[in-house]
């Protein structure tokens, strides 16, 4: 029975050890790390002011054949499948440039953006240091680092961000880290 227990202590013991590599645990320092806690910090103002946009909102854009505030958060997600993709990474099914038409009602909008923001966490979780260094073709052939494509991506969200709050301003939204007195800088 104490061989039995000792086995069974290590087998559990192995499973903690393992499990977290196996599903792209989160670095604790570095790069990948940082890169991570910012796109929480763009990724949770994103879908703040998405949540308290009125729904008859989404579709209003600021004149014709400019994105409307739907298609703005949908471009974002878009985008956080796309832009992985020109490091090889998989895009899930249905993903494509359409969706920005077909993805308009407010609950299924803010699903596929924090979709798509988990995963560039798990893109960035799952690369490796080494990784970051590697050289691929983006853009229309130009060759980039994986990292640089990576703040690439990380640039297009916050530009998009700041998009979405001059709509929300022009609708009379307040964004909610505006109305908290939360400074720019700080986490949220």
């Amino acid at each position: 029975m104490k061989r039995y227990l000792v086995l069974l202590s290590v087998f559990v013991i192995l499973i903690v050890a393992v499990a977290p590599a196996a599903r792209g645990a989160e670095p604790a320092s570095g790069f990948r790390a940082e890169y991570i806690a910012q796109v929480d910090f763009v990724g949770k103002r994103l879908v703040d002011l998405a949540n308290v946009m009125p729904q008859e909102k989404f579709s209003w854009r600021p004149a014709p054949g400019v994105r409307s505030v739907s298609e703005v958060y949908v471009h974002v997600a878009g985008g956080d499948y796309m832009i992985p993709s020109m490091m090889g990474v998989k895009m899930p099914e249905g993903i494509n440039r359409d969706m920005e038409k077909t993805i308009t009602e407010k609950p299924k909008v803010i699903e596929t953006l924090k979709k798509s923001l988990e995963h560039v966490k798990t893109v960035a979780a799952n690369m490796s240091d080494a990784d970051l260094d590697k050289k691929v073709k983006a853009f229309g052939g130009r060759e980039m680092s994986q990292r640089e494509v990576m703040l690439v991506l990380l640039n297009h969200m916050h530009e998009h961000l700041g998009q979405s709050i001059a709509y929300a301003r022009m609708n009379g939204v307040t964004p909610p880290w505006s109305e908290s007195g939360e400074p720019p800088t700080k986490k949220s």
